[in-house]
């Protein structure tokens, strides 16, 4: 099984910066696409941004121009520059990835933890 761990999330003043990271572990074969999602209260969870194998993204169009997904598929790691943050950003953030594990041998989508965002204003 594999497990993807995130961390970075936090409270930060409108206008400002964070960088969540998601770093995958144990028995993976290969990893295809990664990305980030987004559930705030009451709300559904929603896509946020992804990127492909290749290192292909995409980006819901809430965040273009102010969200950057970017992977290191050498640290099985993926990241989310968020700037210019506004308060309709609080959400709690979770990490997805399709991986191909070593035991069971098949592709399966898994999920990180959740990390908290709060922008104040």
């Amino acid at each position: 099984q594999a497990q993807l761990v995130e961390s970075g999330g936090g409270l930060v003043q409108a206008g400002g910066s964070l960088r969540l990271s998601c770093a995958a572990s144990g028995r993976i074969v290969s990893i295809d696409a990664m990305g980030w999602y987004r559930q705030a209260p009451g709300k559904q969870r929603v896509l946020v941004a992804e990127i492909t194998d290749g290192g292909s993204p995409s980006y819901a169009d809430s965040v273009k121009g102010r969200f950057t997904i970017s992977r290191d598929n050498a640290k099985s790691t993926v990241y989310l520059q968020m700037d210019s943050l506004n308060r309709e950003d609080t959400a709690v953030y979770y990490c997805n990835a399709r991986i191909f594990g070593a035991a069971p041998m098949s592709w399966h989508y898994y999920w990180g933890q959740g990390t908290q965002v709060t922008v104040s204003s």
